[in-house]
C-alpha cells in the first residue's frame, strides 16, 4: 500500500489576495458567488489593502469612522476591485514611465585640445584614467584636464514598454507585516505564504512536529530567479555601476534555495529533508512532483511545497519584454483598436493575444500521508497523486514549446484514470491550463489537449487558466494554479476566461470547452483537476490533484469504520482553522518569523548506532540498517 499525499493546507498571496481560505480564488469568480460571499471577499480584501481596520467589535476606516461590514462594500467596493488582479503597475514598485538608467555619452569640444573640469576629492575615481591630467587646488578640490574624448554615463529616465502587472493587491505591502529589514520582497512573500499555509491546517505545527521524525518532515520550495531586488541579486549586481557598495547580505539573499531556506530556518526550524528544484515557469510542479515522490515512497510524512517570486523589477521586465513575451502597451492598443491600453485585460490566455503580463506573489501546501492525516484529524482539500515532468528534446529556440508536454500530459490523464476510473476523469475532470497569453501558447498548448481529449474519449472539457486573473508569477505560476483548482473543488466554479471576447480562431478546441464566463460544474462534481505548466528550456510538467470529496471515498474504502473517529477528530480542525481564517479576514497577517529563537545545543547531540536524539525534538532520527542490495551482496 503506497501512502496517499493528501492536502492538509494551503496559504499564500497573489494579486487576488490571500490563497488561504479561497479569499483569492473567490475575487476571481466574484460575480458567480452568492451575496454573502461576495461581501465576505470584499470585506477581507479591504482589511488586507488597509482601507479599512476591524477594531474586534466593527471596522474603522482612515477617519476613524465605525463601519458595518455592509457599509463597507458600499464605500470600498469599488477601490478593493480597482487594486487586485491584472492593472498597471504602481508606482510603490516603482514607476514604470520613469526608469532609471544611464546612457553613455562622448564629450569634445570644438578645437580638439580637450577640456578642463572642477571635482572634490571626494568624487574623484580611484583609479584615475590615463588620459585624465590631474592638478590638486586650493582645499580639496582637483582640477581635471581631459585630452581628447570624454567618456561619460549620464543618468537618463526611460519608459517601460509593457506596463500591466499582476502586482500585489494595492496597500498591502509584505515588508510592513514583520520585520523584514534586509529581506529581498521575495523572501518576504515566502514568510508570509508558508505561515498563511500553516495556519490554514488548524493543527499547532508543534503538534504535527512531535508526531514524526525530524527526518520525516520535507520543505520543497523555490524561486527562478533567485531575489532579484536591491536587497539580493539585483543590489548586488548594481552597486558598482550605481556608485554604491554592495553589502554582506546580498549575495546570501540572492540565491534561488532562499524560499526553502527561508521557511527552514525561520518558520518550521526544520532539521529535515529540503530540496529547492527549479524548472524555469514550471518550477512549483518540479517541487511538488519531489514532495509526493518522497511522501508516496513512505520516505517522508509531512511536506511543506511552495514558490515565492517577486518578479516585478525593471530588468526582469526589460529583459521579457525584448524578447516579445510581455505583452505591451502597443501590442493591447492594436489588438483593441484604441489608443490607451486595457491594463485589466491584458492577459488573454487562448484568445487573440500579444504577450504575457508578470506577476508575483507566492504559493505553499501542506501536504501529508493520509495515515497521519487520519491520526491528527486533519481537513483534508484534496489529494495531489502524481507530477509528470518531460522535456522537450532538440528545440529551434530555447524559449518555443516542444514536443515533452504531450507526455507529461498525456501521462497525467492515464495515472487518474488508473487511479479514479475513466467516468470520473471523462465527465468529472477540468484542466488548469499553462495559459500563458502568447500566439504560441494558445496553439500548441490547446492542440495537445484536444488530441489527448480524443485519445481518452473526453468532450466538452473544461479549460481555465490563472494567469487572465493575476499574470504570470514565474516560478509560483503552477503555483496559483494549483491553489485555484482547491477553489473549484470547493464551490463547483470553473472561472471563466473573462478577459476575452471570443476564443482565437487557431485554438484547438474540437474536444474542448473554454468558458468565457464563469462555469457553474454542480451539476457534475469535478473528481479531478490537471495543472499544466510550461517552462522555458523544455521545462514541462504535469499534476493530478484529487477533489476532497473523491478521496474521503478513498480513504472510506481504505480505513473503514475508523473514518467516523476521523470525522470526530477533524471537527476540531476545522474549528482552529476557521478562527485562523476570521481572523486573517479581518486583517491580521500572522507572518511567523523565529529569528532570533534559541539554537540547537550542539553538545547535547546524542548519537548511535541506532540513531540520532536532537536536542528540542521529540523523537530521534533513525537510522535505516536495511540493505536494499541485500541480493547483490
Amino acid at each position: 500500500m503506497q501512502a496517499l499525499p493528501v492536502i492538509v493546507g494551503f496559504g499564500g498571496y497573489n494579486a487576488a489576495g490571500r490563497s488561504s481560505s479561497h479569499q483569492a480564488f473567490r475575487r476571481t469568480v466574484l460575480e458567480a458567488l452568492p451575496q454573502h460571499e461576495q461581501q465576505k471577499t470584499i470585506v477581507g480584501l479591504a482589511c488586507l489593502m488597509k482601507l479599512v481596520s476591524w477594531d474586534g467589535e466593527s471596522y474603522r476606516d482612515a477617519d476613524n469612522t465605525t463601519l458595518n461590514a455592509e457599509q463597507v462594500v458600499d464605500q470600498y467596493e469599488e477601490k478593493v476591485l480597482e487594486g487586485t488582479l491584472i492593472r498597471r503597475l504602481e508606482n510603490t514598485l516603482f514607476d514604470p514611465a520613469k526608469i532609471y538608467g544611464h546612457k553613455r555619452v562622448y564629450l569634445e569640444t570644438k578645437d580638439g585640445d580637450g577640456f578642463t573640469f572642477k571635482v572634490s576629492k571626494r568624487d574623484l575615481p580611484e583609479s584615475i584614467p590615463e588620459h585624465w591630467d590631474v592638478k590638486p587646488l586650493e582645499g580639496s578640490a582637483y582640477e581635471v584636464h581631459i585630452q581628447g574624448v570624454g567618456e561619460f554615463m549620464v543618468p537618463v529616465y526611460s519608459e517601460q514598454e509593457a506596463k500591466a502587472a499582476g502586482q500585489l493587491p494595492s496597500g498591502f505591502d509584505p515588508a510592513a507585516q514583520y520585520k523584514s529589514r534586509f529581506h529581498p520582497r521575495g523572501l518576504q512573500l515566502a514568510l508570509l505564504g508558508a505561515s498563511d499555509a500553516l495556519g490554514s491546517v488548524g493543527i499547532p505545527w508543534d503538534t504535527i512536529a512531535a508526531s514524526v521524525r525530524p527526518d520525516e518532515i520535507g520543505v520543497y520550495c523555490t524561486s527562478i530567479m533567485g531575489q532579484v531586488t536591491k536587497d539580493g541579486l539585483g543590489g548586488l549586481l548594481q552597486g558598482r555601476l550605481l556608485g554604491e557598495r554592495t553589502t554582506s547580505k546580498q549575495y546570501a539573499m540572492a540565491l534561488n534555495t532562499m524560499p526553502a531556506d527561508f521557511v527552514n530556518a525561520y518558520v518550521l526550524g526544520s532539521i529535515g529533508h529540503t530540496a529547492a528544484i527549479t524548472g524555469a515557469c514550471a518550477s512549483f510542479l518540479y517541487v511538488l512532483q519531489s514532495a509526493v515522490q518522497d511522501i508516496r515512497s513512505g520516505r517522508r510524512r509531512v511536506a511543506i511545497v511552495g514558490s515565492a517570486e517577486a518578479g516585478l523589477t525593471p530588468e526582469i521586465m526589460a529583459g521579457f519584454t525584448n524578447m516579445g513575451a510581455l505583452g505591451t502597451d502597443e501590442g493591447l492598443c492594436k489588438l483593441d483598436g484604441t489608443e490607451t491600453p486595457d491594463w485589466r485585460r491584458a492577459s488573454r490566455p487562448f484568445g487573440e493575444n500579444c504577450g504575457f503580463s508578470i506577476g508575483e506573489g507566492a504559493q505553499y501546501t501542506v501536504l501529508m500521508d493520509d495515515t497521519l492525516a487520519m491520526e491528527l484529524g486533519a481537513d483534508i482539500h484534496g489529494a495531489a497523486t502524481d507530477v509528470f515532468v518531460n522535456a522537450d528534446g532538440v528545440k529551434k529556440s530555447i524559449s518555443a514549446p516542444g514536443a515533452g508536454n504531450y507526455v507529461s500530459f498525456a501521462k497525467a490523464v492515464a495515472s487518474a484514470v488508473a487511479t479514479v476510473g475513466e467516468e470520473s476523469v471523462r465527465k468529472h475532470s477540468f484542466i488548469h491550463a499553462h495559459g500563458s497569453s502568447t500566439p504560441a501558447n494558445r496553439v500548441t498548448e490547446s492542440e495537445i489537449f484536444d488530441r489527448v481529449a480524443k485519445a481518452f474519449d473526453i468532450h466538452d472539457w473544461p479549460v481555465t487558466a490563472a494567469k487572465a486573473f493575476v499574470g504570470h508569477s514565474l516560478a509560483g505560476a503552477s503555483g496559483d494554479q494549483f491553489a485555484f483548482a482547491l477553489g473549484t473543488f470547493k464551490y463547483d466554479i470553473v472561472p471563466g476566461i473573462k478577459t476575452v471576447d471570443k476564443i482565437a480562431e487557431d485554438v484547438h478546441q474540437e474536444r474542448m470547452l473554454f468558458p468565457l464566463e464563469d462555469l457553474d460544474v454542480s451539476d457534475r462534481k469535478m473528481d479531478v483537476a490537471f495543472i499544466n505548466s510550461k517552462g522555458f528550456g523544455g521545462n514541462n510538467a504535469t499534476a493530478v490533484l484529487l477533489s476532497p470529496n473523491k478521496v474521503e471515498q478513498m480513504l472510506s474504502r481504505r480505513y473503514g469504520q475508523a473514518m467516523s473517529d476521523y470525522q470526530r477528530r477533524r471537527e476540531q480542525t476545522r474549528k482552529a482553522a476557521a478562527d485562523y481564517s476570521s481572523r486573517a479576514d479581518n486583517g491580521e497577517v500572522n507572518v511567523v518569523y523565529r529569528f532570533g529563537d534559541p539554537l540547537i545545543d550542539e553538545t547535547g547531540i546524542d548519537i548511535s548506532q541506532d540513531g540520532i536524539q536532537m536536542p528540542g525534538y521529540e523523537q530521534k532520527v533513525v537510522f535505516d540498517k536495511v540493505n536494499p542490495w541485500s541480493d547483490m551482496g
